[in-house]
C-alpha cells in the first residue's frame, strides 16, 4: 500500500475576532475586513452578551452573506441573537423577548410574510413613483430654505434629515406636530450608547404618540398608510402600532445617513461629482454605487442558526450566532471590480446595502427615490457647492447603529 506524505499538523483555527470598528478613512470599511475575507471568511467572532450561549461567527464573503440572509435555516428572532458589540448600558443579562405583535422586523416566517403582505403594495416601484411629486415638492421646500440661510449651512439638519422624515411621515400620516418629537425620540434608540431613563423616556414617549395616532385614524382613516391599516378590523392597535414603529424607526435614519453620506462622498471625489453632474443619467447607478460602496449597516446583520449548518466548510452550530459584514461583503472583489473606488459608471448589481433575501428592506425603493431624486436636485440647485470642514474633520456616526456624519457644513455658494 502506497503511504500518502504526512501533510503536518492541521493549521491552527483563527482566533476569535472582535467586530471591527476603527476606519482610516470615512468612507471604507474597517481593514481588518480585507483580511478575514481572504484569510478567514468564516472567522470565530467574540460575542459581548447574549442569549443561548452559543458561539459567534463574522462571514465576510458576499456569496456567503448572500447564503445566509436566503437560508431559512438562519433566524432573525430577535430573542435567539447574541450581541457582537456591548450592549448600549451595563447590564448583568441579557435575555430579549420575542418580538411583539406587527414588530415584522425581528420575526420569522409565516408572521414576518402576514404583516409585510399589508405594507407590499405601497413599497412597490409603482407604489413609490406615485410619490415622485411629493418628495420633489418637499425636497425644493428644503432647498430654498437652505439657500435663504446663512453659510455655512449643515446639510443634516437643513436637508438629509427633514427631508426623509418629512417624506416618510407624508406616506405614513403622521401629523406635523408629531414629527420633530418622533424623530427626536428616535434618535436616541438609534444610538450605541444610551441610559436605562433615556430608553425608558423615548419608548414611552414614542408608544404613547402612536397610540393617540392609532386611534385618531380609526375614526378617520383618511388614504394614507396608517389609515389603512387602521381600517383594517383583523390587526388590533398594538399591532398597527408597533407596524408604524418599525416603519419610522427604519426609515428615518437610514434615508438621511445615505443622503448626508452620499453628498460628502461626491464631493470628496470632485471628479464623479463632475462626470455626475455632465451625464445626469447616471443619476440612478449612481445612487447604486454610493449604496454599494458606503454601505451605513456598518454592524452588518445578524442571523441566529436554527440548525447545525455548514458554510464554506466551516460549521456553525445550532444556537451560533451570525453577523453577516455588509459593508465587507460589498468591497469583495470577488464579485466587483475594484470594489474599493468610487466609480458611479461601474456595475454595483447584487450589492447587499439592503441586505438579501425575504428580509431584504421593505423601504428600499423609497429609499433609492428619495436619494435619485434629492441627490442630483441638490447638485443642480447649488452647482458651487463645497465643504467648508476639512474631510479628515467631519464628525462621523461611528457611535451610531447606522453609519453617517453628525454634520456637513457646507457653503452652498448661493
Amino acid at each position: 500500500m502506497t503511504q500518502l506524505p504526512d501533510a503536518g499538523p492541521a493549521p491552527a483555527p483563527h482566533p476569535p475576532v472582535t467586530l471591527p470598528s476603527a476606519r482610516t478613512c470615512p468612507f471604507d470599511p474597517p481593514p481588518e475586513y480585507a483580511e478575514l475575507r481572504e484569510t478567514c471568511p468564516v472567522a470565530p467572532l467574540k460575542l459581548t452578551v447574549g442569549p443561548g450561549g452559543g458561539a459567534g461567527w463574522l462571514v465576510t464573503r458576499l456569496a456567503d452573506v448572500r447564503a445566509v440572509l436566503s437560508d431559512r435555516r438562519f433566524s432573525h428572532r430577535n430573542e435567539l441573537i447574541a450581541l457582537p458589540i456591548p450592549p448600549p448600558f451595563p447590564m448583568t443579562e441579557y435575555d430579549p423577548p420575542p418580538a411583539a405583535p406587527g414588530a415584522f422586523i425581528k420575526m420569522d416566517q409565516p408572521d414576518h410574510s402576514r404583516y409585510r403582505r399589508l405594507l407590499t403594495r405601497r413599497f412597490t416601484m409603482r407604489g413609490v413613483a406615485a410619490l415622485t411629486p411629493m418628495i420633489t415638492r418637499l425636497a425644493e421646500e428644503h432647498l430654498d430654505a437652505m439657500a435663504r440661510s446663512g453659510q455655512p449651512v449643515d446639510l443634516v439638519s437643513a436637508f438629509a434629515e427633514p427631508l426623509t422624515v418629512r417624506v416618510m411621515c407624508e406616506m405614513l400620516g403622521v401629523p406635523g406636530a408629531l414629527r420633530e418629537p418622533l424623530a427626536d425620540h428616535l434618535a436616541v434608540l438609534s444610538r450605541m450608547h444610551y441610559t436605562v431613563e433615556e430608553l425608558i423616556t423615548a419608548c414611552t414617549a414614542i408608544a404613547e404618540a402612536l397610540q393617540d395616532l392609532v386611534k385618531a385614524k380609526r375614526a378617520d382613516p383618511g388614504t394614507d398608510l396608517l389609515g389603512e391599516l387602521a381600517a383594517d378590523d383583523g390587526l388590533t392597535d398594538e399591532e398597527v402600532v408597533n407596524i408604524a414603529w418599525a416603519l419610522l424607526g427604519g426609515g428615518f435614519d437610514t434615508t438621511a445617513n445615505m443622503l448626508a453620506l452620499g453628498t460628502f462622498a461626491l464631493l470628496a471625489h470632485p471628479g464623479q461629482l463632475a462626470l455626475l453632474r455632465a451625464r445626469p443619467e447616471l443619476s440612478d447607478n449612481a445612487v447604486e454605487q454610493l449604496l454599494r460602496y458606503l454601505t451605513i449597516s456598518h454592524l452588518g446583520a445578524s442571523r441566529a442558526a436554527l440548525e447545525d449548518v455548514e458554510l464554506n466548510g466551516t460549521r456553525i452550530k445550532a444556537g451560533d450566532t451570525v453577523v453577516l459584514a455588509l459593508s465587507a461583503a460589498n468591497r469583495d472583489p470577488g464579485h466587483f471590480d475594484a470594489p474599493d473606488r468610487l466609480d458611479i459608471t461601474a456595475e454595483a448589481q447584487g450589492h447587499v446595502a439592503f441586505g438579501h433575501g425575504e428580509h431584504q428592506c421593505i423601504g428600499q425603493n423609497l429609499a433609492r427615490t428619495t436619494l435619485r431624486i434629492a441627490l442630483p436636485m441638490l447638485f443642480a440647485r447649488f452647482p458651487d457647492l463645497r465643504l467648508t470642514t476639512p474631510a479628515d474633520e467631519v464628525p462621523l456616526r461611528s457611535d451610531m447603529l447606522h453609519y453617517g456624519v453628525h454634520e456637513l457644513l457646507v457653503d452652498t455658494g448661493a
